[in-house]
């Protein structure tokens, strides 16, 4: 069915769509209805209101979300609707998942299986659940692979009949089209840094020849730069670089200068992160094992003949996606961050492209098309044709094996349908907050409370001060910011830890104000207390 033309598609855009339109339905079943905490809470409020989010900025899907709550209004609040564009954009990568496996050659029930155990595997289920970057970023993985794929195929037609202008040119507007595509995917995530010497390798495998003609080297090259540059305007314009004219009532860091520009797109806050990349690399291996061994199942023990299978099949596709998939992991295997398993991203999308083009090799050497090419009668061709389908399927079924048998766990996981705690939290705090209060919060928290303050308009006028905002101000301590205001205004504590409220008791009168329970009031300073 997923085979059969819809009209106006193609067999291969149609099981792309279908596959992309069941991956949003399943997702919709498991989306956060509203707001959350930490870079979700960021990413609700910074596209709702066009803002500047934390390093590096991330100015492609901010925009790409402001779009979003603007088109799709009627659908929901913005919280939900950044929600939805998460299950979207997952969307998206699913169905192309399809057309990158088809354009490698699989047979389609492979290819809809592969691109089904993809959207389901549980980094991939959980990113699409609710508001988060790398949504767009495991879309643009696959968007660039398949703009790369298709200029592969034009560029080698062109090196078989190099006489062919038309050629050349298609294929040199289609190195441009990819180009072009990782500008956006710059914009979006530095992890796309990671990419190129995957990318670079490629080209040269695919046509070396291309970097002796300036023209398209040049073009690409511009084409990238310019949408890249474009987009990072953003921060600068937003932060008010232009006398104000067009600041966004959330701005993350100094963009408007040239040296916070600098430390937002190099996100140099986080670049002790990395740690000793060359040190403990078995224990590495063994982390990485057991995150995979989380994400594919048994199907972990097959990843490495599914990329060997794929290197003597698709030599060029290989290299792209086995270079991108070690240089992330590398990576990421050394960087100490919060949920630092959604950098893996790219790598289960190759890694299940791999094990798509392990089947369908697997499937031509049982049944080769070539056995039967020459063969005129059509009811042995038609149930030659009937057997390789039924083979197809039934490897895709092997395929999906560990994700059916799993997939009640994995829905239980990622279900966050019923999630409105963060919701009754804001509106605890709208309820219990005094007007024109100074809270002194954690970016944790501080995420929530601006979108219920710029997006609900709850909490209007009060002063919202975090790690950040004190390094904006050149303070170092909040004690600062308490005796600064206390007694000019409420003056309200959420920490992240119970010790540190404890701490500020010793020189501080502390209350807990009930509801929400992490939410304390100073109501004076001890030694004035007898």
């Amino acid at each position: 069915m997923a085979g059969r033309r819809i009209r106006g598609l193609g067999p291969d855009a149609a099981a792309a769509l279908i596959v992309g339109i069941g991956a949003v339905a399943l997702l919709r079943t498991t989306l956060l209805p509203g707001a959350a905490l930490w870079d979700t809470g960021e990413a609700q409020v910074a596209a709702a209101v066009l803002g500047t989010m934390h390093p590096p900025g991330f100015p492609a899907y901010v925009v790409l979300g402001w779009l979003t709550t603007v088109v799709l209004q009627p659908l929901g609040s913005p919280a939900f609707l950044m929600n939805l564009l998460s299950a979207l954009l997952v969307g998206v990568a699913a169905g192309g998942a399809v057309l990158v496996a088809r354009r490698l050659g699989v047979p389609t029930a492979i290819a809809v299986a592969t691109a089904a155990g993809f959207a389901t595997t549980p980094i991939v289920w959980d990113i699409g659940v609710a508001a988060d970057v790398h949504a767009l970023h495991i879309a643009l993985v696959v968007v660039v692979t398949l703009a790369l794929l298709r200029w592969e195929r034009l560029a080698r037609r062109y090196l078989a009949e190099p006489e062919d202008e038309t050629l050349r040119r298609r294929s040199d507007r289609a190195l441009v089209l990819a180009a072009a595509i990782f500008g956006l995917a710059v914009a979006n995530h530095g992890l796309w840094l990671l990419l190129v010497p995957a990318i670079g390798l490629f080209v040269l495998a695919v046509d070396r020849r291309v970097l002796l003609r300036p023209r398209p080297v040049v073009a690409s090259l511009g084409a990238c730069l310019a949408v890249a540059g474009v987009l990072y305007l953003e921060l600068p314009l937003r932060a008010g670089v232009l006398g104000g004219a067009f600041r966004a009532p959330l701005v993350y860091g100094h963009p408007d200068t040239w040296d916070g520009f600098w430390d937002i797109v190099l996100a140099r806050q986080f670049q002790g992160s990395i740690v000793s990349p060359l040190a403990d690399l078995g224990t590495k291996a063994h982390s990485l094992l057991v995150l995979a061994d989380q994400q594919l199942g048994p199907l972990t023990f097959v990843v490495p003949l599914a990329l060997f299978i794929t290197a003597v099949r698709y030599p060029r596709y290989a290299l792209l996606s086995g270079v991108a998939t070690f240089v992330t992991c590398f990576f990421a295997a050394s960087y100490a961050n919060a949920r630092i398993e959604r950098y893996y991203l790219g790598p289960v999308f190759f890694v299940w492209t791999w094990f798509a083009v392990s089947a369908g090799v697997v499937a031509e050497l049982v049944l080769p098309r070539a056995r039967f090419a020459h063969v005129t009668d059509a009811r042995r061709r038609l149930a030659w044709s009937g057997a390789r389908a039924l083979l197809a399927a039934g490897l895709a079924v092997v395929l999906l094996v560990p994700t059916a048998t799993n997939l009640q766990a994995r829905w239980h996981d990622a279900d966050r349908s019923g999630d409105m705690t963060t919701q009754t939290w804001i509106d605890d705090m709208s309820s219990t907050v005094k007007p024109h209060a100074v809270i002194v919060s954690w970016w944790s928290y501080s995420t929530a409370l601006w979108y219920g303050q710029l997006v609900e308009g709850k909490l209007a006028g009060d002063w919202i001060v975090d790690d950040r905002v004190l390094v904006d101000l050149g303070w170092t301590d909040i004690r600062q910011v308490i005796d600064s205001t206390l007694g000019l205004r409420p003056v309200y504590v959420l920490r992240l830890h119970v010790s540190e409220v404890q701490a500020l008791s010793d020189a501080y009168v502390v209350s807990p104000v009930g509801r929400p329970s992490n939410l304390y009031q100073l109501t004076g300073r001890k030694e004035h207390v007898q």
